[in-house]
């Protein structure tokens, strides 16, 4: 199955490189989609409570959401601001550290500034893990070998494969206090979009599975690859039906 659904990834890739290129109107309507659906899923979750369209309401049109909490409204407009500093990352071949503090920066600098790109001073655990994080004292040194990992992008591992690894060694990490996971999301797409996929995104409706499958790669990291290839299909099938 892990084979086969890689195999499809690629059969469906070269199905949008013949739809490519796309007009630059075309091109500025789909970032904008994927900018909006990758806000509301990435940020729903972790608990964030604005619906698709509310998400579009307070990031296209400054609108204020009754009843909503103000920080759900800040998660969305910073994860809009980090969205788009990750697309202009896209033609660099790999991501260095200080990319990373920029995106958590970008995406926390609303909500709580002081600790905005920084990374965390204390000791943090993830409810309903067996698993502890690093310590802050080891964060720098992890961070680096992070960078040194993929500051240039590994040719002779599949985008998809990559785009996984790198999600998981930045969560397990966990050098910021809030805000990891959606990071690690936004690194996805960072490498997938540089290889020429389309936006992937998590939809909230399988949050618990992403997070079991999480849980389990600590160990063995092969069912959620295949989890994370699966959402990549389903992008790229969303991706022709809109645009082919």
């Amino acid at each position: 199955m892990y084979m086969n659904i890689f195999s499809e990834i690629d059969q469906l890739q070269i199905k949008i490189e013949k739809i490519r290129p796309l007009s630059e109107d075309q091109n500025l309507e789909l970032r904008r989609y994927f900018n909006i659906g990758l806000a509301y899923s990435s940020n729903a979750i972790e608990g964030n409570t604005l619906t698709e369209s509310e998400t579009k309401a307070v990031i296209e049109d400054g609108l204020t959401i009754g009843g909503k909490p103000l920080k759900h409204h800040l998660e969305a407009t910073g994860h809009h601001d980090a969205f788009n500093f990750m697309y202009s990352l896209i033609k660099k071949n790999g991501i260095i550290e200080e990319d990373i503090k920029n995106l958590h920066h970008l995406l926390y600098r609303q909500i709580e500034p002081e600790k905005a790109g920084v990374y965390r001073k204390i000791k943090v655990f993830i409810s309903g893990s067996s698993y502890s994080l690093p310590d802050p004292k080891e964060l720098k040194t992890l961070m680096k070998k992070f960078e040194d990992k993929y500051k240039i992008y590994d040719k002779n591992i599949h985008p998809v494969r990559l785009a996984a690894l790198a999600h998981n060694d930045f969560v397990f990490i966990h050098p910021f206090l809030d805000g990891n996971g959606r990071i690690a999301r936004l690194i996805t797409n960072l490498i997938l979009i540089h290889s020429g996929y389309p936006v992937t995104i998590i939809p909230p409706v399988l949050r618990m599975e992403y997070i079991a499958l999480l849980e389990k790669a600590h160990e063995n990291d092969e069912d959620y690859i295949n989890f994370m290839a699966e959402r990549v299909k389903q992008s790229q099938l969303e991706y022709i039906r809109m645009m082919g």
